[in-house]
């Protein structure tokens, strides 16, 4: 496994995932391995970084209803956080970039109902998931 590192640690945006949730678990290793400039840091939200900064935002960490992107004091949540991770990651994720096209409106319902299904239909995690060590440097 190839691993892109940074020269110095990421001071980018936090992705906020649930690490017991096997579908967000997958996604992180998805953006992990193909963020080749390590832009991202991804704090899980049953930690203690994680759980401060979903309070801080307005979400109950205890009950995660969505993925969270945090980039200084802007948060972005729903359809528009996974959108925003896909479109730095490059050629050829940054084609998502036509769903901007859709409207939040649509977006974000169908966003939604796949985080409220995603635990019965991807399955849950009896612990949370442990970044591999080369990416260890950008979990918080």
């Amino acid at each position: 496994m190839t691993a892109y590192r940074s020269a110095k640690p990421s001071t980018g945006p936090i992705i906020l995932f649930d690490a017991e949730c096997v579908l967000c678990s997958a996604n992180a290793r998805f953006v992990l391995k193909r963020d080749r400039k390590a832009v991202f840091r991804l704090a899980s939200m049953q930690g203690e970084i994680g759980q401060s900064l979903c309070r801080r935002h307005g979400m109950d960490p205890g009950d995660p209803a969505s993925l969270l992107v945090v980039e200084g004091d802007r948060m972005r949540r729903d359809s528009d956080a996974v959108l925003s991770i896909y479109e730095r990651l490059g050629f050829p994720w940054g084609l998502v970039r036509v769903f901007r096209l859709v409207p939040g409106a649509i977006r974000d319902p169908v966003y939604r109902f796949v985080a409220r299904h995603r635990y019965r239909v991807f399955g849950r995690r009896d612990t949370c998931w442990v970044a591999p060590t080369p990416y260890r440097d950008r979990i918080l």
